[in-house]
């Protein structure tokens, strides 16, 4: 039976089961499961999807947004993310403490007036999409109510994603994961037990395959909040693929999440840094961007395989290797020393790893200075 053919309804059954009645074992159960349901769409590919997350810095213009998906595919970007929502389907208008935004960059707005400001609307979607296909780039969306799971449906994007801020929202990854569509789920400000949560709640309305993306809910973050070592402890714990949405300024940080087998970096994408849109303050210019990916995929093939010994071009270099060189006449009779036998390059003569065997023992015949030791000039 293969993996996509074992009914959803017995794995959450036995998933359940596992964690009501058996606390004693349920460890190695759950595991098993885990391991049976292993992803594949995310870890399909090659090398790590990188994304371009245009969310607000279209600036309310549907040809900056197209010309976004344009500007991400000359960087060789793979994918390009949007933000499925209104301003109602986030919060409600109301002025009062509650929902007064603080921050430095956002602050005096309300959360309603800046939602306003910011989304992308849903009549445009339909064109961003077919310009991505187009394009050949992957176009996918964060979803932040039922009904932006249900229009996202209607495009047919290849899978679904939940925002950090909407990790605790129980009832909308139940209702996404029952569209049998693959999820990410964005994880910042979330503590363990509210990502397993999610996690197991996702697997258990039908979700067949789940990501997670190490996050920092930072606007920006600051490298030394990063802590990308929970990535591995992610990948073990939860036996699933791990990504990084990355919300701090520069590639350094998501360059160094590479070798932790990350399969996909997200970024916000921006023509310029200068706009006045609410997230360009954070984004990534497409210089930025272009050597992003350029330098992912070279820090992707350098990670290689586990390989000892030479390789093609070092054949040539090997010569160059120290060896055991008589580096004064010698006569016949005389014994080697260290006044005239040396390890030094090239490679011609005896390994060095034979030096101490050499001292002490007499030379078979005249030796010039300059010639390769062999063993066959080596007597008693």
């Amino acid at each position: 039976m293969s993996k996509r053919s074992f009914p959803v309804e017995y794995l959450s059954l036995l998933y359940s089961w596992g964690t009501a009645f058996c606390w004693g074992r349920a460890g190695n159960l759950i595991f098993l499961l885990r391991s049976f349901y292993k992803m594949n769409f995310f870890l399909s590919r090659k090398n790590c999807f990188i994304a371009a997350e245009i969310s607000a810095n279209h600036g309310g213009s549907l040809k900056r947004a197209l010309s976004l998906i344009n500007k991400a595919k000359e960087c060789g970007a793979d994918g390009v993310k949007f933000q499925t929502y209104t301003p109602d389907t986030l919060t409600i208008n109301c002025d009062n403490k509650y929902f007064k935004i603080k921050h430095p960059k956002w602050g005096g707005q309300t959360l309603y007036e800046l939602y306003k400001d910011a989304y992308t609307p849903w009549a445009w979607f339909k064109k961003l999409k077919k310009r991505a296909d187009d394009l050949g780039l992957v176009f996918f969306s964060t979803c932040y109510d039922n009904t932006s799971v249900d229009f996202l449906e209607e495009l047919r994007v290849p899978f679904h994603k939940i925002a950090s801020f909407e990790l605790v929202d129980i009832p909308l990854i139940e209702y996404m994961a029952k569209t049998g569509k693959p999820i990410i789920l964005s994880t910042g400000m979330a503590d363990l037990m509210e990502i397993k949560l999610a996690v197991d709640s996702a697997r258990l309305s039908g979700a067949k395959e789940i990501a997670l993306l190490k996050c920092v809910s930072g606007y920006p973050a600051s490298p030394e909040e990063m802590n990308l070592k929970t990535i591995i402890d992610m990948k073990k714990r939860f036996n699933l693929p791990v990504g990084l949405s990355d919300h701090t300024l520069g590639i350094g940080v998501a360059l160094a999440a590479i070798p932790f087998g990350i399969f996909m970096i997200e970024k916000h994408f921006t023509l310029s840094r200068g706009d006045k849109s609410a997230d360009s303050f954070f984004s990534m210019e497409p210089s930025e961007f272009k050597a992003l990916i350029d330098n992912a995929r070279i820090a992707e093939n350098a990670l290689g395989e586990i390989k000892y010994g030479l390789n093609e071009k070092e054949k040539a270099s090997r010569i160059f290797r120290r060896s055991l060189f008589v580096i004064a006449d010698m006569k016949k009779g005389e014994k080697f020393t260290i006044d005239n036998v040396r390890s030094i390059r090239p490679s011609n003569g005896l390994s060095p790893a034979e030096f101490k065997n050499i001292i002490g023992r007499q030379s078979k015949a005249a030796i010039k200075r300059g010639t390769p030791l062999t063993r066959g000039m080596v007597g008693r």
